[in-house]
Formats: structure tokens, C-alpha cells, sequence
């Protein structure tokens, strides 16, 4: 069944020309986010890798660029209309976040189960916060629907142009620390990134960040993880078209759930994506507990999702990785503290 509104495909070019176009638009609202060399990983990989801390952005998560991105775009008449999200959590948070500074209205639909410190972070905010669906993609479907009932905009999480194009400004942070044209960002290598990591849920951070990087430096390989227990659009891709899949609980809850139909990431991922990654819940796990040790912060479980993908790359095909230069892109910081709790008292730690 097809979405109410289905939105416009859109091309790379459109893609690119929007993210420059988001930059100065965001630029008052939103970090530029530290890079920072992860010494651990780089010995592991025996090349370089940067971590992109989107964990330390506003509201904790890199959803907040897309989700004020699409906000700004719109009209007064719409703003006045008001606003309906659906989410797991972080673009639930991002758009009440914005709803909050602009002074719209809205409503953030969320699934059943969704990870209690982020439903939260959305009230927090001062959003109205309903529940529906057991998984994202009915979550989805029913808030675009009612959205259209009641003559609100639709803010999606990944299936909108300005949204993707909110993300891609993190493409293009990476690509100006590369070029130095960024001193904001903490340090920065030597030239362009061989390769950038990115966790895959429903395709906006890849889509964006991709269109961006490779307009910008063709060369660079984009690399998509995903969990194991919820790999839909990886699956949907290899399918060549979008699939219904059940999802098994996960950790990384940001990347969990399914696609909605007609969805313009799809056609993006397809064509921008080099490289996928699959990862288990242990090896998420050990990534997030990792990260805490060595750099003394948090990071969520769908960051831990593309740090996972670098150990398991390292240990799969070390030959690829030796005297590379790589970006991953650690997309958020909400992780609820028994989740936290209960991941320090299982792990390992030597």
C-alpha cells in the first residue's frame, strides 16, 4: 500500500544542491561536531579512523539537522497549521526540539516500545506525544495519514528531500575538515576519507552524506551497517525492492523498523551505498562499551551499530582497511541509563 502523499524522487544533483543550501540555514541552530582520531581503532585497521561525534550535537542525536532543516523550509501558513512526526525517538526529539524554538504546534507519534529516556527526551520539549504501532514503518504510515487528515505537515524521518538534505551537512563538515576549510572541527586528516561508515536505518544519513561526499570526492566508499536483528533496507536493497520485514529487538533502536513504501532513500542507498555491513548484538554492545572506555562518553546503540562495522571489516578483510583513511560517523548519544547500566555490568572490560 502506498504512503497517502508519496514524495517526489529525487536526484543526487538535488540532493547536493539542497544540502548547500541547508548549510547557511542550519549554521545558527546546529553543532559543527568534533573529529577526532580514535587511536584504538586505528591500530585494529592499521590505517586511520576518524569518528564524527554527532553524539555531542543538540538534542543528542545528528536528527536534529534534518528535522530543523525541513522546519525552516516551511511556509507560514504551514507553521501555523502545525506539525506531525513519527518516531523511535531521536527525530521525535529533534522535531519537538525545533517546534519548541520556532513556536509550531505538532504531534510526535511513536511505536509501542520505543526506548523510554527518548520518549522523554521528546516531552521534554513540550511536544503531544501519541502511540502507535508495534513497528516503525506502521508508526509511519498511520502519522502521515493523520497528518493528512487534519491538514498538518508531515515531518517523516528519512523520506523527505529536506530532511535527507539536513543530514548531508555532516557530509559536508567532513569533506571541509578534509579540505581545511573547517576550524571548528578538533584537528582533521591529512586529505580526502577513503571511506565513510554510517549505521542504516531508513537511508536519510547515508542518502545525504553520500550524495554529498561523492559529488565532492567520487572516490570515497560509502559503508552501510546495519543490526542483524533488524536489517530492512539493507535486505530491501539486495532484494531490489522494498521489503516487509519482521524486526527482532535491537539495541540500536534508531535503525530498527521498516521502510515506507516508495520511500525516495531507497533509489538513493541503491545507487550511492559501496559496501554493507552486518553486525550482531554482541558485537553492538562491546562497540558501545568500548567507545565509553576510551573516549569517556556515550554513544548509542546504533553508533556502537557503525563502530562494530569497523572491528568486524578489520577482522573479515584487514587487507581492505591497512593504510586506509576512514570516517564513522557516531550518530547519537540517547542511551537510556538501565540500558547503560546493564551494559557496563555485563561487559568484559580488561
Amino acid at each position: 500500500m502506498s504512503p497517502p502523499t508519496s514524495p517526489e524522487a529525487a536526484s543526487r544533483e538535488q540532493v547536493v544542491a539542497a544540502v548547500r543550501a541547508a548549510v547557511p540555514r542550519l549554521r545558527p541552530w546546529v553543532r559543527t561536531t568534533p573529529l577526532e582520531l580514535d587511536p584504538g581503532l586505528s591500530e585494529l585497521t592499521g590505517g586511520e579512523v576518524w569518528l564524527k561525534l554527532e553524539n555531542l550535537q543538540r538534542t543528542g542525536s545528528f536528527k536534529v539537522r534534518g528535522a530543523l532543516n525541513k522546519l525552516l523550509c516551511l511556509s507560514p501558513d504551514e507553521r501555523r497549521r502545525g506539525v506531525v512526526a513519527a518516531s523511535t525517538g531521536n527525530h521525535g526529539a529533534a522535531v519537538a526540539f525545533g517546534l519548541a524554538r520556532l513556536g509550531i504546534p505538532g504531534v510526535v507519534f511513536v511505536p509501542e516500545g520505543a526506548e523510554e529516556s527518548k520518549i522523554a527526551a521528546i516531552r521534554r520539549h513540550g511536544a503531544e506525544i501519541r502511540t502507535f504501532g508495534k513497528d516503525g514503518a506502521l508508526t509511519e504510515g498511520h502519522a502521515r495519514s493523520w497528518a493528512r487528515r487534519h491538514g498538518r505537515i508531515y515531518v517523516s524521518p528519512y523520506n523527505d528531500l529536506e530532511v535527507i538534505a539536513g543530514q548531508g551537512t555532516l557530509g559536508r563538515e567532513l569533506s571541509a575538515a578534509t579540505e581545511r576549510h573547517d576550524p571548528g572541527a578538533y584537528g582533521a586528516p591529512a586529505g580526502p576519507f577513503d571511506a565513510v561508515v554510517v549505521a542504516l536505518g531508513g537511508g536519510g544519513l547515508a542518502a545525504g552524506v553520500g550524495a554529498w561526499l561523492k559529488a565532492r570526492h567520487p572516490t570515497t566508499r560509502l559503508i552501510a551497517a546495519s543490526p542483524t536483528a533488524s536489517p530492512v533496507l539493507q535486505a530491501s536493497l539486495a532484494a531490489g525492492r522494498i521489503l516487509e520485514l519482521p524486526s527482532r529487538p535491537t539495541l540500536s533502536d534508531g535503525t530498527a523498523g521498516g521502510l515506507e513504501p516508495g520511500a525516495i532513500t531507497f533509489p538513493l542507498c541503491r545507487d550511492l551505498v559501496d559496501h554493507h555491513v552486518l553486525v550482531t548484538e554482541d558485537e553492538i554492545r562491546a562497540a558501545v562499551v568500548r567507545f565509553l572506555a576510551d573516549h569517556r562518553q556515550v554513544c548509542e546503540g546504533a553508533a556502537g551499530v557503525a563502530l562494530a562495522a569497523v572491528s568486524r571489516l578489520a577482522a573479515e578483510e584487514p587487507s581492505a582497511l591497512a593504510g586506509r583513511r576512514l570516517a564513522v560517523i557516531v550518530c547519537g548519544a540517547n542511551l537510556g541509563l538501565g540500558t547503560l547500566h546493564r551494559l557496563l555490568a555485563e561487559a568484559r572490560i580488561p
